[in-house]
């Protein structure tokens, strides 16, 4: 499913309100750029997240992810690519406001602080948890399965990674389209 311009739009005001109570001044180019990543399920408010790319090259990469309450970026896997010479994306969170459940491959919580969407559960098979407030940091290394979850006010992290090749992510739920699809209204 597609995402029409206003419906982007929307979604980065919202984005915007979520990054002014962390603190975070983008400039007008930014805001103008803030990706709108809504897995092409047509769900974004259960299932996505926003993204601000500040630099993504060959060697770094440094982002803003951020979640409204319970919005989850599904489990995911940032695969290697031998053609670039690429391993796999590491990647270091850092939260900045609100929280954000975190779950990697580990030892499985009992009882988990998020709930996978309903009609999604089944594609959710890590569970070894990791609750950041503000503050709180955390590296996944490559080629790792992760998913995470915005709390009950939502949550924005820093990212600071290897370079991102998101387009390569593999997901655990083949419905996944990982690069937006926008479409203009006539």
């Amino acid at each position: 499913m597609a995402l029409t311009r206003a419906e982007v739009e929307k979604w980065q005001k919202v984005a915007m309100e979520y990054l002014d109570k962390a603190g975070i001044i983008l400039t007008a180019a930014e805001q103008r750029n803030i990706e709108i990543a809504d897995l092409g399920l047509g769900e974004y408010e259960e299932t996505g997240l926003a993204l601000v790319v500040y630099y993504n090259d060959e060697k770094y990469c440094a982002k803003e992810l951020i979640l409204m309450p319970r919005q989850t970026c599904p489990e995911h896997y940032h695969p290697p690519i031998p053609e670039m010479d690429y391993i796999g994306k590491q990647e270091t969170f850092r939260c900045r406001w609100g929280e954000v459940y975190l779950y990697v491959e580990g030892e499985a919580v009992e009882n988990p602080k998020a709930t996978p969407p309903e009609r999604r559960k089944d594609t959710y098979t890590v569970w070894h948890e990791i609750v950041m407030k503000p503050g709180d940091q955390y590296t996944i290394p490559p080629q790792t399965w992760h998913w995470f979850q915005g709390g009950p006010e939502g949550a924005v992290v820093s990212e600071f990674s290897t370079r991102s090749a998101d387009e390569a992510d593999l997901f655990t739920d083949k419905d996944i389209q990982r690069l937006p699809e926008i479409i203009d209204e006539d």
